[in-house]
Parts: C-alpha cells; structure tokens; sequence
C-alpha cells in the first residue's frame, strides 16, 4: 500500500472518531427555546440579603436587574441568594519624582450562595470577582469620583458571573409542575 493511500485512510478513520465523539455531547443553550423559559422563570424567584458594604450593594443591583429584567425582586421568592463583596484598590505606576500613583486596579471580590427555600438545600455557591483598571486624575475629589467608577464597574463585572452561575445551578433544578402524562384512549 503506497504511504498516500496509508495517511488518507488514518485521515478517514480519524474524522469518523471525531464525528462519532461529538455526536455524543448533550449541548444545549442555556436560554433557548421552553427551557430557557422556565429557566427565566426561576431566576425572576430570586430573593437576596441585606447589603453590608457597598461593593455588596453594587453588585447586589446589577444582579437584582439582571434577574428580574428590570422589574425589580420578585414577590414570590423560592430562592434566597446571599451576597458578600469587597471591594479593595491598588496603586500600580507610582511616580517617585512626586510620590502619586497615575494608575491603579479594583478588584471586587463577592462570594455567594443560593439555597432553595423549602427545604434549605445548598444549590450553588462560590466566589467571582472582577477588576477595573483606573487613572489617577491630581484632584483628591476626581481620584475618589474614579476609584468609585472602578468599583461599579468591578461590580458589575462580579455580578455577571454570578448571574451565569446562578443561571446554571437553576438550569438544573427539576421543574415545579410536571407535565401531565398522556392519557391513552380506551378501545
């Protein structure tokens, strides 16, 4: 058998080992179709704690908007999600001429967990964080104006995984209602 023939066959063999591979994943969008329905559903019955800093606070909104699509927490809650998040600042290119920092990094930690309300189970948990580069402007006001800018934006940044995260742990809870069974007909 000449090498071309050899190589063409491999080829062959490895293409078909491939497709069959692939074939077997079970890949679904997360928002698609009935299911991304009922998984919108769910994260619009997300109830969240009480706020403790203000990096919690950011991030705590950006979630609130992106679970309830804008229409605020839900009123019939059957999730409770606890937020935490830090928030810290770090000066990176520091002039020695003048002692000031012309840039620096936020980053904001959130650590979070949900459980479900009817019977306390841990369904999710875990920490995201997200960072924001920032400019050091010489007026004190600005540089503050600045490092809160960075803050929302790292928060903003957190709260976007966390909404993912969430996103899929709900994506595998069962649903509320079944769907009925067919009924067979008597002959």
């Amino acid at each position: 058998m000449s090498d071309r023939l050899l190589r063409a066959a491999a080829f062959s063999l490895m293409a078909l080992a491939a497709t069959v591979t692939l074939s077997s994943c079970q890949v679904r969008p997360l928002y698609g179709g009935v299911e991304g329905q009922a998984l919108n559903a769910k994260m619009h019955q997300l109830a969240f704690n009480t706020p403790t800093t203000t990096a919690a606070q950011n991030v705590l909104n950006e979630l609130i908007f992106l679970t309830g699509g804008g229409q605020g927490e839900s009123l019939d809650p059957k999730y409770d999600v606890s937020i935490t998040a830090v928030a810290s600042t770090s000066e990176f290119f520091q002039d020695d001429t003048s002692n000031t920092s012309s840039s620096a990094k936020t980053v904001v930690r959130a650590d979070y967990s949900m459980r479900r309300r009817s019977d306390s189970k841990l369904l999710a948990s875990g920490r995201q964080r997200g960072t924001a580069q920032l400019d050091f402007p010489r007026q004190e006001f600005a540089k503050m104006r600045a490092i809160r800018d960075a803050e929302q934006r790292a928060a903003r940044q957190a709260a976007e995984q966390i909404y993912n995260q969430l996103a899929i742990a709900l994506n595998d809870e069962p649903p509320e209602k079944l769907p009925a069974a067919p009924v067979e007909s008597a002959k």
